[in-house]
């Protein structure tokens, strides 16, 4: 991911956090677009996995977090 574009997103996911209904997701996405931009070097490969297996959990806040990180990492192309 190029420095414009985790920039917009990070904007847009900034703004969108303003809908309380969805800010655990936001919250997931943002988490997402630094390890998409910034790789290793944010988090550990053992956080990676868990972030990526929240999105089955059956609380309904970590369920959300995990589909924002996951969907944050699909803007480079599926890598995570």
């Amino acid at each position: 991911m190029d420095r414009k574009t985790y920039e917009r997103e990070m904007r847009k996911a900034r703004r969108m956090e303003h809908n309380r209904d969805r800010i655990d997701y936001w919250q997931g996405y943002k988490r997402g677009l630094r390890r998409c931009f910034f790789g290793e070097d944010y988090g550990t490969n053992k956080e990676h996995d868990l972030w990526m297996s929240l999105a089955d959990d059956p609380d309904k806040k970590k369920a959300e977090r995990g589909r924002g990180y996951r969907d944050a990492l699909q803007l480079e192309g599926g890598k995570g």
